[in-house]
């Protein structure tokens, strides 16, 4: 961490992380999603989802090869586990684990065609917000798919 709360670890190639800070007020606090002049959003938002996973859910492994994802946890906790795929990323074959919560609000973008799964602690469900700069596709959705326990990724949830 920087004295301004940045962080400083090597990310996969084009993840964005901006750490937010809750703002106090006399009846309980307010917290910024999103801001585009943050610089960690590159592209219009157009699309957005609330998703709430029940407690020890995991969902994994899910990628896009066009839209880019935010994740912003507003509820609860999540493991967010990042893994790059990519032939020409200089950060092939790095995953980077990321702990989310509402308590420690953090934005994180996910650049497309790096892989991504969650996992919720047993204690409570997760609630998260993700907008994209792509919309949902009802007809040709952009979203590819593996199994939780896939060879094909590093890590075992």
């Amino acid at each position: 961490m920087t004295p301004e709360w940045d962080l400083m670890s090597e990310r996969i190639a084009g993840v964005r992380v901006r750490e937010v800070k809750h703002v106090v007020t006399a009846n309980g606090h307010t917290t910024e999603l999103f801001r585009k002049d943050w610089g960690v959003v590159e592209s219009e938002v157009v699309h957005m989802i609330h998703v709430t996973l029940h407690p020890g859910a995991t969902s994994a492994w899910h990628m896009h090869k066009l839209k880019t994802d935010h994740l912003f946890v507003v509820g609860g906790a999540v493991k967010a586990v990042l893994y790059d795929d990519r032939e020409d990323s200089p950060t092939r074959g790095q995953v980077d684990v990321f702990h989310l919560s509402a308590i420690r609000p953090m934005l994180v973008v996910i650049p497309p065609e790096v892989w991504h799964g969650l996992q919720v602690p047993q204690s409570g469900p997760c609630s998260f917000v993700n907008f994209f700069d792509h919309a949902y596709d009802y007809d040709n959705p952009d979203d590819w798919r593996l199994p939780a326990d896939t060879p094909e990724i590093p890590y075992s949830f």
